[in-house]
């Protein structure tokens, strides 16, 4: 799957939030379906959301904070996207691959 395509098509068809914030916040009220992780993001902020919040899925991209942001369009390093709705993608279909 071509992650920086489907995370395109993602931001124009579904709701994506980013960063860490937000993804704890949408984790703790259900409504995230899906939380990508830059490759470089802190191992102790993933162990705390994966040990909270473990029904969700979570899927650490081979994209450091830079290019993840790149690849969304943001002018801004993104560390964490948290899907709501995937829209038109097939962003979803990620499995966790977080032990």
């Amino acid at each position: 799957m071509d992650l920086s395509r489907q995370l395109k098509t993602a931001i124009s068809t579904g709701k994506l939030l980013f960063g860490q914030r937000q993804a704890v916040d949408a984790c703790a009220s259900g409504e995230a379906k899906l939380v990508i992780l830059a490759a470089n993001c802190p191992q102790e902020y993933i162990d705390n959301l994966h040990a909270n919040h473990p029904g969700v899925t979570k899927h650490r991209a081979i994209l450091v904070n830079r290019e993840l942001g790149i690849a969304c369009g943001k002018p801004f390093a993104v560390s964490t996207i948290t899907v709501i709705d995937g829209g038109d993608s097939d962003i979803l279909s990620l499995n966790t691959n977080i032990e």
